[in-house]
């Protein structure tokens, strides 16, 4: 299984537009030894040739550029053979808008995920311009479901949803959208015959057994790595929300990330989805080396894994 890191930070990316944190401020002008990230977004493919994205984040475009492997090979091509969404979360979903130039999609995504991008957004009116153009294929909870390439081949690979704790996604908060075990989700995705399995896990608002289970028995793992305390944002002053209001579990302190996953199998685990303000990101923090010692990785974009 080939694993890239096209995008590794939280919503916003590193450095974000409106923050001058020392983060941010350091991604600028070097004054911190933190390297720039665009927002989450992770390709995966059994082969090389079918790739399938984790998310779609707003800098879509810029990633795809990045990574040649996604590159047309025709006049019109593209090697993403589908696109697989955690949640209903903007920067999980925006790219989609713009792979919008008369393309045929794919995208798996639980139905409330797809209910709460679908009903009601006018702007879903671009991916609409042919019969077609976005084939919705829906996962069910606990069920697994074979990725299939362009063709209706077999891509090597098959994902199962698994119920992440999450929160309703903001722009759908007091719309009357119902909660539902399916808006926030992880991935269990397998490669055929090597039996190899990749967990991902980008958004976790609290641990749970199912969550536990899928770490432990993954042979890659990428966890939330938002935020590395519940007061971060408050004791910078950006805001008086906390980690777990925003449904996040902090990597660091008691009942953190960090504590519970120390004894993981997997010696290829990391942190991604990490907002601008996360001190890890610095590569002299105090925290990023806590992580490390700990055995894990901090995620940055162009990063390839190979399992």
């Amino acid at each position: 299984m080939k694993i890239r890191v096209l995008g590794s930070a939280a919503g916003g990316g590193c450095p974000q537009w409106n923050c001058a944190c020392r983060n941010c401020q350091g991604a600028r002008d070097g004054s911190a030894k933190v390297e720039p990230r665009t927002q989450e977004c992770v390709a995966v493919s059994a082969d090389g040739e079918a790739w399938f994205l984790l998310n779609a984040s707003p800098e879509i475009r810029a990633q795809i550029d990045a990574f040649p492997a996604l590159h047309p090979r025709r006049i019109r091509d593209s090697p993403i053979a589908g696109i697989l969404l955690t949640n209903g979360d903007l920067d999980h979903t925006l790219g989609l808008l713009s792979l919008r130039e008369s393309h045929p999609l794919v995208v798996y995504a639980t139905e409330a995920v797809r209910r709460g991008f679908v009903e009601s957004n006018v702007l879903y009116r671009t991916l609409q311009r042919f019969a077609g153009q976005v084939t919705w294929k829906t996962l069910a909870i606990g069920a697994e479901v074979e990725l299939s390439k362009r063709d209706g081949a077999p891509s090597g690979l098959s994902v199962e949803a698994l119920p992440v704790p999450g929160k309703t996604p903001l722009h759908l908060e007091g719309l009357g959208f119902a909660s539902d075990r399916g808006e926030n989700v992880g991935f269990r995705i397998r490669e055929r015959g090597a039996h190899r399995v990749l967990v991902y896990l980008s958004s976790v608002g609290r641990l749970t057994a199912e969550v536990l289970v899928a770490a432990e028995r993954a042979d890659c793992l990428f966890f939330d790595g938002t935020f590395w305390s519940e007061d971060e944002l408050r004791e910078l002053g950006v805001s008086e929300n906390g980690a777990s209001r925003m449904a996040h579990l902090p990597i660091g302190g008691e009942g953190g990330s960090l504590e519970a996953l120390r004894d993981v199998r997997s010696s290829r685990r990391f942190y991604i989805h990490l907002n601008n303000t996360n001190p890890v990101l610095r590569e002299d923090s105090a925290e990023r080396a806590a992580v490390e010692r700990a055995g894990f990785w901090i995620a940055r974009d162009g990063m390839e894994i190979t399992l």
